[in-house]
C-alpha cells in the first residue's frame, strides 16, 4: 500500500508540473488560456467522504469518515490562485481482534494553498492544487484506553473541476490525497505506527466575486 500511495503522489506531481510547464493553449483543446480572472475572490464549501489510504495502526479498523472543506482563494492572474483551506474529517476506530470500539479520531487541517487553473473548456474549468500546513488531531475514547494522537505536517494534493453556471456561481467536484502520518501517546506508552493519511472525495459549490 505505501508503494501505491507513492505512485499516486508521483503522478500528481508530474501532472502539476506538466500543467504548469506545458499549458494547453491549442484552440482544439481550450477556448481560453487561463481558467480565472485576475483580482477575483473565490469562496468554496464542499462536503464528502474520506477513506484512509492504509490501516491506521496494527490490528485496528477504521470507518470511511465524513469530510467538510472550506476554502478562500484569490486569483493573482488568469491561472494562479493563492489562499487558505480548512478541512475537517472524522474516523471511527476499533480493534479487529477482539472486536472493540476504541472511539473516533478527528482531524482539522489548516492548509495554505496554491491552485493552478491553466484552461477553460467552455463552462468547465479543470484545476490542480497543492497545500502545506498542519493536521490538528484529537481522539474521543469510548473505552478506558487513553489515546492522544500527535499533530502532524500536512501535505495535500487535489484535482478537480468547476462547472460554472454564471460569473458568480459554480458546482465543484474534487479528489485529493492528504498526508497525516504521526504517532500516539497514552495507555501503553508511545505508538509510532499511526498513519491517518486519507483520500478525500468532495462535492459542493463555489462563489466568485
Amino acid at each position: 500500500m505505501p508503494r501505491q500511495v507513492f505512485r499516486i503522489q508521483l503522478i500528481g506531481l508530474l501532472l502539476a508540473i506538466c500543467i504548469t510547464v506545458f499549458p494547453l493553449s491549442h484552440t482544439a483543446l481550450a477556448e481560453e488560456f487561463g481558467g480565472t480572472e485576475p483580482g477575483k475572490w473565490m469562496l468554496g464549501f464542499r462536503l464528502g467522504f474520506a477513506p484512509l489510504t492504509q490501516q491506521l495502526s496494527e490490528n485496528t479498523a477504521t470507518s470511511i469518515g465524513p469530510l467538510v472543506n472550506l476554502q478562500g482563494l484569490y486569483s493573482l492572474n488568469t491561472w494562479l490562485l493563492v489562499g487558505m483551506m480548512l478541512e475537517w474529517e472524522r474516523h471511527s476506530v476499533s480493534v479487529e481482534q477482539p472486536d472493540v470500539d476504541l472511539g473516533h479520531q478527528d482531524t482539522v487541517s489548516v492548509l495554505p494553498t496554491l491552485e493552478i487553473r491553466p484552461v477553460r473548456l467552455g463552462q468547465v474549468i479543470p484545476y490542480v492544487n497543492m497545500s502545506f500546513g498542519v493536521n490538528v488531531n484529537s481522539f474521543g475514547e469510548d473505552t478506558a484506553i487513553r489515546i492522544s494522537p500527535s499533530n502532524t505536517f500536512a501535505w495535500r494534493l487535489g484535482w478537480g473541476a468547476d462547472y460554472k453556471f454564471n460569473d458568480q456561481f459554480a458546482l465543484n467536484g474534487e479528489w485529493a490525497y492528504k498526508r497525516n502520518d504521526g504517532h500516539t501517546t497514552g495507555t501503553g506508552g508511545r505508538n509510532d505506527d499511526w498513519n491517518a493519511s486519507s483520500f478525500g472525495f468532495l462535492f459542493g459549490g463555489k462563489m466568485f466575486f
